[in-house]
């Protein structure tokens, strides 16, 4: 709706003035502070002749403005310095978006526009015989953030994740097993954390003796010959780490549509190899092969070592050759780190020499993500999530039991707890810009008071309470339906600013999700749910539902509930669960 009247302010404007619809359309802005209008124009943006003629841009602003006729949409045009304001009618727009977003519910804000399109989205891909750390946790969420929002804007979205389950550093675990303190018993106890000890123990003694990595790197290569022995430990290591992590991934709600791996890529690094040399694209470098390119920075582009093995980049060029042979994808994300930037524009490159179909820019994309700082695997610091999760669960219960009124009243205080624990921890990770690296901080990710996740929980709860006690006061309240009914709605009764705030937001919804696919920022939605949250809670303290008359509160509680249904789908968006109480 809210596009729908920026075009028909366009569409006034031009009329007025003269200017090309295009142009007006997009000089139309949403201003940061509702002071200046529901909508804004930068008159300097209409381009206008008058203006390149040597015109006041202020006098035009109040000249257009005078002449602006007001409809049921837009109330009254305004001229503030160069700049034209624009007040919508609160009533015509509630009148449309509401009763919208009532009956679609968790559908609203869905979108065709990617209708017919496929693209698959590479996120989580932890390496094997390594806990999961909250490292991990960054691809992980903002990736399912990614997978979800090109679902909702109508792609075929496959989630995928690639496993880090190949490379000297299964040479360096194994070798590390056999001298390293590897223990069957520890192994059956708690299999994943004792490989992680068996890890840092190796590299500990690889930092002192360069020799351990030389036997590393020749277990790797029985292992891409195919060493029976070595592959059935491999083998044992990597379903004990593909057990655990489907544990925390159902934990999170986390859902992928396959499980691969650098181990599985194996006809198409064949088959990337040999383009590689029918092309002429390989050159001997230090008796490695490497690829030859045009772009000083991204330095040699090794396909395979001295020693005969194969490399990462071979690896996933082979896996880019295979997933678009399975999936035909029109576009394709790795959600990964930014460290890793370089790896994949040489991936990207390596593509486009060979002139694969998907060799387009647009095809292949790399979402990356600042780092975790204060921890490491190699050096056996990591926080580990399940660590991470238990210790927020904590934490929120014990705050939720300094309220023992309220407290008593949850049917599953644990369960609660869990998820406020998961929401805190989530929000704060994907508040700011995900390139945005941060300092690993207990009280940082345990905190629950200020922007948290806990204060979008608390706000979807109150909104929850408010319908449970208008549906027990409303004599007419269908019980059998757990949805409430809002056929007959004077909307002309939300006629405050407060309202006017909420109506606007919960319609800029559609919009928020569009401009987070422009970006695949997370933080685009999670910034836009405090906006609303923040109108909800300035509107509890004057817009009253209880003890109101019916029609007033029949049309604040429609306001009310469509804020509740957006901040639901936003949260879900997130991969948070919306809790009803808490």
């Amino acid at each position: 709706m809210l596009e729908t009247i920026k075009t028909i302010i366009a569409e006034k404007l031009s009329t007025l003035t003269g200017v090309e619809l295009s142009i007006a359309k997009s000089a139309v802005k949403v201003p940061e502070q509702t002071k200046h209008g529901d909508f804004t124009v930068p008159v300097m943006q209409l381009r206008l002749k008058d203006i390149a003629n040597g015109s006041n841009p202020v006098q035009l602003a109040q000249t257009i403005a005078d002449r602006f006729v007001a409809d049921e949409a837009i109330a009254s045009a305004s001229a503030s310095g160069p700049y034209i304001n624009f007040q919508i009618r609160c009533e015509a727009l509630a009148r449309h978006v509401l009763p919208s977003i009532h009956e679609l519910q968790d559908t609203y804000g869905q979108s065709s526009v990617g209708e017919g399109r496929r693209v698959v989205v590479d996120f989580s891909s932890p390496n094997i015989a390594k806990p999961f750390h909250v490292g991990h946790l960054r691809s992980t969420i903002i990736g399912n953030f990614v997978y979800k929002l090109h679902k909702l804007q109508g792609w075929d979205a496959v989630a995928m994740n690639y496993l880090g389950d190949w490379g000297t550093q299964y040479g360096l675990l194994a070798i590390g097993y056999a001298e390293a303190g590897g223990s069957e018993e520890k192994l059956l106890a708690d299999p994943i954390m004792h490989l992680f000890e068996v890890y840092v123990a190796i590299n500990k003694l690889a930092e002192a003796d360069p020799l351990v990595k030389e036997r590393a790197r020749a277990h790797f290569k029985k292992m891409e010959d195919g060493d029976p022995e070595a592959l059935e430990q491999w083998q044992r290591f990597r379903d004990l780490s593909i057990a655990k992590y489907e544990e925390m991934y159902s934990r999170l709600d986390i859902h992928f549509d396959v499980y691969s791996g650098e181990s599985q890529v194996s006809s198409g690094m064949t088959q990337a190899m040999q383009m590689l040399r029918d092309a002429g694209l390989l050159d001997i470098h230090n008796e490695a092969q490497v690829i030859r390119h045009d772009d000083p920075s991204l330095g040699n582009m090794v396909v395979e070592k001295s020693e005969g093995t194969s490399t990462y980049l071979l690896r996933d060029i082979g896996a880019v050759i295979e997933r678009y042979d399975t999936y035909r994808f029109d576009k394709m994300i790795y959600v990964v780190g930014s460290e890793q930037s370089c790896h994949l524009k040489r991936v990207f490159k390596a593509v486009e020499l060979l002139g694969l179909p998907c060799s387009a820019s647009a095809s292949l994309q790399h979402v990356g993500f600042g780092k975790v700082h204060g921890m490491s695997t190699r050096h056996g610091n990591a926080v580990f999530l399940d660590q991470l999760l238990a210790e927020s669960a904590r934490n929120m219960l014990a705050v939720m039991q300094g309220n023992p009124e309220k407290y008593a009243s949850l049917e599953n205080p644990a369960h609660t707890a869990n998820v406020l624990g998961q929401s805190c921890v989530y929000v704060q990770d994907m508040s700011a810009k995900r390139n945005n690296g941060y300092q690993f901080e207990w009280s940082r990710m345990l905190s629950f008071r200020g922007s948290t996740g806990a204060y979008l929980q608390y706000t979807h709860a109150r909104l929850c309470s408010l319908a449970r006690s208008y549906r027990e006061a409303d004599a007419d309240a269908d019980t059998e339906n757990s949805r409430l009914q809002f056929d007959s709605v004077d909307y002309s009764l939300l006629s405050e600013r407060l309202a006017k705030d909420i109506v606007i937001l919960v319609a800029q919804y559609p919009d928020i999700l569009a401009s987070a696919m422009q970006t695949l920022e997370p933080c685009t939605v999670v910034q836009y749910l405090f906006a609303l949250c923040h109108a909800v809670s300035a509107a509890w303290e004057e817009l009253w539902v209880n003890g109101q008359p019916q029609h007033l509160a029949l049309a604040r509680m429609a306001m009310y509930q469509a804020a509740r249904i957006v901040l639901a789908n936003g949260l879900v968006l997130l991969g948070i669960p919306p809790l009803e109480r808490m």
